[in-house]
């Protein structure tokens, strides 16, 4: 083939609508995610998109919005372990799971329900 796949630009969440307030409470200032300004034209759709270092998640209102229980972004993380720290002393559950042989990963769910995986990057 004449071309390949290098990066992924970014994933789409759904979520209902009138999320921002809670996506930017969660990603922004629970995760430590930067918000980043939306197109002029796709404002007028709602949701944010938010980034970190190569991450970048683009939060979209659905008007039927239904989570997303099985597809998931995966996204790598320097200290799980930190980090599932930081999700503890704020009350946020997690899942620890081991079915992948040498890889320490847990999942979460977004204020809406969609499963996030975190992976830390250095098991």
């Amino acid at each position: 083939m004449s071309f390949q796949f290098t990066a992924i630009d970014h994933v789409q969440l759904a979520a209902p609508k009138d999320c921002e307030e809670e996506a930017r409470k969660f990603f922004v200032e629970l995760l430590g995610m930067e918000e980043i300004e939306k197109p002029a034209e796709l404002k007028k759709n709602g949701g944010i998109w938010v980034t970190a270092g190569n991450v970048q998640l683009h939060i979209g209102v659905e008007s039927d919005f239904k989570p997303a229980k099985k597809a998931h972004p995966a996204l790598c993380v320097s200290s799980l372990s930190a980090l599932q720290k930081h999700l503890e002393f704020h009350q946020i559950p997690f899942q620890n799971d081991d079915k992948i042989p040498g890889v320490a990963r847990c999942f979460i769910y977004d204020p809406f329900g969609n499963r996030i995986e975190l992976i830390d990057e250095n098991k």
